[in-house]
């Protein structure tokens, strides 16, 4: 497997230390050093991915996070990871890459067949067709279609990392600027981090020649990265790409600790987010050169210059035998010297200016390379890979030359992205023919090539200035002059000209645009696509912008830009979580019971806590132990753990004060060993939670929550008292976890309490529905309080949470002999909804009121409280508003949650309506349901139609309260 393209000699590469790699299933050859793509240009690949659009082949374009083509999916099964730059993937033995975007292959693919029906899928297509008959025809191919790569359908097995740091300096980019600011910051004290998206510091000094102090640039680098890193002061993170600048000087940056190579050792994660609070910030970010716009300028075998240059000098590749160097500036004329000292053959330098600088052209003609000025190339040629190209000379003819590369230079922009991010405004400079920061707005300095300097000297004095250092700058004793360049935005000539080469927008795209008015760079960003992709338009903007300010007569500063988003390049997900998934997200909070529970055979889900649902028997579905469970209770007994249901003490002179405003209804007036059940409600008057208040004392209140609601609540109330009511004397405390709650629910329920020992009557004169007593249950201290969710007689008792597995095994023993059975979840909704009783969250929504639900009344409260004035709005009081009614369905079937009632036929067809809860009742043999329909309460007894899923059904309305309707059994 030899290595066609690889040079004898040169690379920052260990060629003791050959890979092996595979791609699109076959086998290739590699060193230690090699990113994905100097590998394939080495084994003489072009062919290496797809657009999305039009599926066109492929080739790299650039060296860095700029690459737009080379997308991958690296790994296989649980590891595999999409649209993985090849630029940017270090190879490692047995490394395996597939392009996205291609079926079967990307030598074959069948998408392809969408470049033959490109003329019908210009820009903006999607918004102009798929709508005959509907779009639901056409979804689910396009959804198919959408996307690059395929995400791992198993749990990601790696390990991520979040840390956070301080600095005094944070330099981004460790080419000639970064090293001289760091250098400079680190030397006067300071602390500082030194981050560097690639794994060789030192950027364009390892590959781009000069000479610093008498030193080459690459031996420079060395010296001063060694500098560096000696001092105790210096953090220095290679792999580290900054993603994102926010306020206040605060940056995010992902690193790639064992990155995407699975014989890293098990311990390291593969990606460490930092976020970073900096006393400045130097952005040293370099520049990213910009293709040239003209047709066939995406096929395979067409590259940046700067990347041609790259190759060569980090890798020791060179990307093709005979090259042709298309450009409008000086630049690239290295490129061109370079390539043909590498043993390769340069047919043209194709300069676009009738004028180059004498010393400029000599560089390439003592070579004996011919030099086409004013002239283009407008044409391109090969299938899957460049064979030639035609250039239009100066004087209008053309000529055909044979290549297997081309060079193309458009000019140089300063990477900006994160100095936008920052807030940054950006200048267009005309002699530049770029953007370039104008005006900071944080404690942030651009530096070297990301403030659009030219030359290493002045990168150099830049860096060294902005560190704020001691003593002289660095100095470039042997540098290149500053490229001059002419704009050239775009090659008038017949074909397919790509701007956006992921987004397949060509320059015609461009033009329709125009035409149809999505001049606004925002409007032409959204019609096209143009700098959506995953590149972010790193190469593709500028040139844009361009193109657009001629075709509408207006300047590109007028123009304008959009702004960079975060994050700067793609993040893997899991680096935003680092350790906080699973349990560690979201600890499952497990009840004091849990293991008593799961003895029974409980199916334990999560409703905040690890609750159980049902209690299923040997051979018995879910459902069938629901409706057994829920059985148990309206005949015998029922055991349910309550323990999550939310509870607060709140107590001192103003507690009653402090409620009255808290509640929809008035808790000052309830008694001493009382409990009533209150709404509480947002500033819009939308119900937020339920639950019982009970009064302990005279100022002194136990304030109970849903159990989704119990953190919440609390820290409402404590809102309140800290940004409104200040000077109200009360203490605000959550107890929920220090009390657990076992409830005894059903006609049976009394004679089992008694038989446990409780040291307070029960009978209903003295222990009457909503009341609570305190003493002893089972020789433990207890608070019961006669409250039920059920409809039966019921008892909430209340014991120290350390004791309530001994409570629970008192009653479990003892409770044979009534039918004693454990309730879950399941039953409980279904006893509750039996009853008519509100489910917050079910039952309501977030524009849920009072007066949806039959709470009325509570506009005739006297006083203030929590949204009153929101409920005296005319939309509320609307008898047409929808109200909360009872179903009882037509057959046995229930009726399907959400379903809608509907009224009208054919456009006047609307809801009427819609199903909130819905079970099966064992009780009454058929579906029963709540519902909130439109003036429902004026409707009793009337028989609607409902639709869900195209199914028709029909109800009659009712009552919500279905069972028990008259409270005997509550009561009792």
């Amino acid at each position: 497997m030899s290595q066609p393209f690889r040079l004898a000699a040169g690379g920052l590469i260990d060629r003791g230390r050959p890979l092996s790699f595979r791609f699109e299933g076959r086998d290739y050859r590699g060193y230690a050093g090699d990113t994905l793509a100097s590998a394939l240009l080495a084994n003489g690949v072009r062919l290496v991915g797809r657009s999305f659009k039009y599926h066109r082949p492929r080739g790299i374009l650039g060296f860095g996070p700029e690459e737009s083509n080379a997308l991958m999916q690296l790994g296989t099964g649980e590891r595999t990871a999409p649209n993985l730059r090849a630029t940017e993937i270090r190879l490692h033995e047995g490394l395996e890459a597939k392009a996205v975007n291609c079926w079967p292959n990307v030598r074959f693919d069948v998408g392809g067949v969408n470049n033959l029906l490109s003329r019908f899928l210009a820009a903006g297509f999607y918004y102009k067709t798929f709508m005959w008959p509907h779009w639901h025809v056409y979804e689910g191919v396009i959804r198919r279609a959408a996307g690059l790569g395929k995400a791992p359908k198993a749990a990601d097995p790696d390990r991520y990392e979040n840390r956070f740091a301080h600095c005094d300096v944070l330099v981004v980019g460790s080419g000639p600027a970064g090293l001289a600011a760091a250098r400079a910051a680190a030397g006067t004290g300071q602390r500082v981090i030194l981050a560097e998206q690639d794994h060789v510091l030192g950027g364009r000094l390892r590959w781009d020649g000069g000479e610093i102090d008498g030193l080459a640039a690459d031996r420079w680098a060395d010296e001063a990265i060694a500098a560096l890193g000696a001092m105790p002061n210096v953090r220095i993170l290679p792999n580290t790409a900054v993603t994102g600048y926010f306020d206040h000087d605060a940056l995010a940056m992902i690193e790639a600790v064992s990155g995407d190579d699975p014989a890293a050792p098990a311990h390291l994660p593969r990606y460490r987010q930092w976020q970073v609070r900096a006393g400045r910030v130097v952005l040293a970010t370099g520049a990213i050169e910009r293709p040239l716009v003209f047709p066939g300028n995406d096929r395979p075998g067409v590259m940046l210059a700067s990347a041609v240059r790259h190759y060569l000098a980090r890798y020791g590749v060179r990307a093709g035998d005979r090259a042709i160097v298309f450009t409008n500036n000086d630049e690239a004329y290295r490129t061109a010297s370079a390539f043909q000292a590498a043993g390769g053959t340069v047919a043209a330098v194709v300069d676009t200016r009738g004028d180059v600088d004498p010393a400029v052209a000599a560089s390439v003609e003592t070579l004996g390379i011919r030099l086409l000025r004013g002239a283009s190339v407008v044409a391109t040629r090969g299938a899957k890979a460049l064979r030639d190209v035609a250039v239009r000379r100066a004087d209008g003819g053309t000529l055909r030359l044979a290549c297997d590369l081309l060079a193309m230079s458009g000019g140089s922009n300063p990477n900006v992205g994160l100095f936008s991010q920052s807030g940054g405004r950006l200048a267009f400079d005309e002699q530049l023919t770029a953007f370039r920061p104008a005006q900071s707005v944080q404690n942030e300095r651009s530096v070297g090539a990301a403030a659009g300097l030219r030359t290493l000297d002045e990168a150099l004095a830049s860096g060294h200035a902005a560190g704020a250092g001691d003593g002289a700058a660095p100095r470039a004793t042997d540098a290149h002059p500053a490229a001059e360049i002419t704009a050239c935005w775009r090659i008038d000539a017949p074909g397919k000209a790509f701007v956006d080469m992921q987004n397949d927008v060509s320059a015609d795209d461009i033009g329709l645009a125009a035409r149809e008015s999505y001049r606004s760079v925002e409007h032409l960003k959204r019609y096209t696509t143009l700098g959506m992709a995953s590149d972010q338009g790193k190469t593709s903007n500028v040139n844009a912008l361009a193109i657009m300010a001629g075709l509408t007569g207006q300047g590109i500063a007028e123009t304008g830009t959009t702004r960079f988003r975060f994050p700067f390049v793609p993040v893997a997900l899991g680096a935003f979580a680092g350790r906080a998934h699973g349990e560690l997200l979201r600890p499952l909070r497990r009840l004091a019971l849990h293991d008593r529970h799961a003895a029974l055979g409980a199916i334990m889900e999560d409703y905040g806590w690890l609750r159980p649902s049902a209690y299923p028997r040997a051979g018995e579905t879910r459902f069938e132990a629901e409706q057994r469970e829920a059985r148990a209770v309206r005949d015998g007994v029922g055991i349910f753990d309550g323990s999550p249901l939310g509870k607060i003490e709140v107590r001192g002179p103003d507690a009653a004060r402090l409620l009255d405003f808290i509640y929809a209804s008035t808790m000052s007036t309830l008694k001493v060993g009382k409990v009533r059940y209150g709404l509480m409600l947002n500033e819009l008057g939308v119900v937020i939670d339920d639950g019982v208040c009970a009064r302990l004392g005279e100022d002194h209140f136990l304030v109970g929550a849903s159990s989704a609601g119990a953190d919440r609540i609390a820290a409402w109330l404590e809102e309140w008292l800290q940004c409104e009511f200040v000077d109200h004397d009360v203490l605000v405390a959550p107890v929920t976890t220090s009390w657990s709650v076992v409830t005894l629910t059903g006609p049976h329920a009394r004679d089992l309490l008694a038989e446990a020992g409780a040291s307070f009557p029960l009978g209903p004169e003295a222990f009457p529905h909503m009341s609570f007593q305190e003493g002893m249950v089972a020789g433990i201290e207890a608070r019961v309080m006669r409250v039920s969710y059920t409809g039966e007689t019921s008892y909430e008792i209340n014991v120290p949470t350390g004791r309530t597995a001994e409570l629970w095994d008192v009653l479990m023993r003892l409770g044979g002999r009534y039918g004693l059975t454990p309730i879950g979840i399941d039953a409980w909704n279904l006893l509750r909804l039996e009853k008519g009783y509100l489910h917050i969250g079910a039952d309501t929504d977030g524009t849920t009121t009072p007066l949806n639900i039959g709470w009325d009344h509570v506009l005739r409260r006297k006083g203030d409280f929590v949204g009153k004035r929101s409920l005296m709005l005319a939309l509320h009081r609307d008898p047409a508003r929808l109200q909360f009614v009872g179903l009882r369905a037509e057959g046995t079937e229930p009726l399907p949650i959400g379903a809608h009632l509907v009224r009208g036929k054919g456009a006047d067809r609307a809801s009427d309506g819609f199903v909130t809860s819905s079970a099966y009742s064992p009780v009454f043999g058929r579906g029963v349901a709540l519902a909130l329909v439109h003036g429902g309460t004026g409707r009793i007894g009337e028989t609607v139609a409902l639709e869900h899923d195209g199914r028709r059904l029909t109800a009659t309305i009712a009552q919500p309260t279905l069972y028990d309707p008259e409270g005997a059994r509550l009561n009792g």
